[in-house]
């Protein structure tokens, strides 16, 4: 475990994953992040490679081959290296592998940052491809969860998403965790969005294109307590939904999602996939900032 801390939070990551496990107000003691009580959900802030979301049937073709992938890559369960920690930085990597390379027959290196500045924590994403001669396709993604300020499992609204914007087109998850082709609506409330037990009943809600770059989760009296800036093309928002609240709620940026329903191309005609040439490298970071 890496600990970075300054005057207004510290913050705890794990080698396992490079995942963030704790995001703690220094001056009130509160902690922001879930804490991965497996009754609900069982991971903290996971990050997404080398896909986002769901393969249609679990599998995926490259290269005129067949190869099978959980949901969200395998990232997430492997061991990172620590390169550096200086006490307010840190940063983890994690080089393709043979275990890698069964999953995914592609090279890669994936670099993951942490960086404190005052209240809030950057997150950074540096994918390289050490290949001479093959393109590399990939998908990244964030899955960070927030717990609720004053968690009332009967409260009628558990509390609200403010978004920058007041109108956005909603794709929606359909069969076996992949997109539906028809498309829906997201109003808000002058850009609340108010959370219910029934917000998540049909699983993520997905807002691509672009039509969003921060999210702000709020209390019950409308007061924002998380603010996540990003340049992602793409945003989830999600909860599990078991007829009624979980204790926490994920904003997710993400460059790639998904499978459509029924997708059976290659793995580098999948939608919204990044494609890195040799030598190349991707360098993107999202923002969470708490109040």
């Amino acid at each position: 475990m890496e600990t970075l801390t300054n005057k207004f939070l510290t913050v705890a990551i794990a080698n396992h994953g490079a995942e963030l496990q704790s995001i703690k107000n220094n001056v009130t003691g509160r902690e922001y992040l879930w804490h991965g009580d497996p009754a609900y959900w069982k991971r903290r802030s996971p990050v997404l490679f080398p896909i986002v979301g769901s393969l249609w049937e679990g599998r995926y073709r490259a290269g005129g081959c067949e190869y099978a992938m959980s949901q969200h890559g395998f990232a997430r369960d492997m061991d990172f290296v620590c390169l550096k920690n200086n006490g307010t930085e840190a940063w983890f990597r994690l080089d393709c592998n043979d275990e890698c390379r069964r999953l995914f027959p592609c090279d890669f290196r994936l670099e993951i940052g942490y960086k404190l500045n005052d209240n809030s924590l950057q997150v950074m994403w540096q994918v390289n491809n050490p290949s001479t001669k093959d393109v590399l396709h990939f998908q990244i993604g964030a899955h960070p969860a927030f717990d609720y300020k004053d968690y009332d499992p009967e409260a009628d609204v558990q509390g609200y998403f403010r978004l920058d914007a007041s109108e956005c087109e909603l794709s929606l998850i359909g069969e076996k965790g992949c997109l539906k082709q028809e498309k829906g609506k997201l109003v808000t409330s002058n850009c609340f969005l108010p959370i219910t037990r029934n917000t998540f009943d049909g699983d993520a809600l997905v807002l691509e294109g672009g039509q969003v770059h921060c999210v702000e989760l709020c209390d019950r009296q409308h007061e924002p307590y998380v603010r996540v800036d990003f340049d992602a093309p793409l945003v989830g928002l999600w909860s599990p939904a078991r007829g009624g609240y979980a204790p926490f709620v994920c904003i997710e940026p993400w460059y790639g999602r998904c499978d459509r329903e029924h997708f059976i191309g290659d793995f580098s005609e999948k939608e919204w996939m990044q494609h890195l040439q040799p030598g190349g490298s991707f360098a993107v970071s999202y923002r969470i900032t708490i109040f």
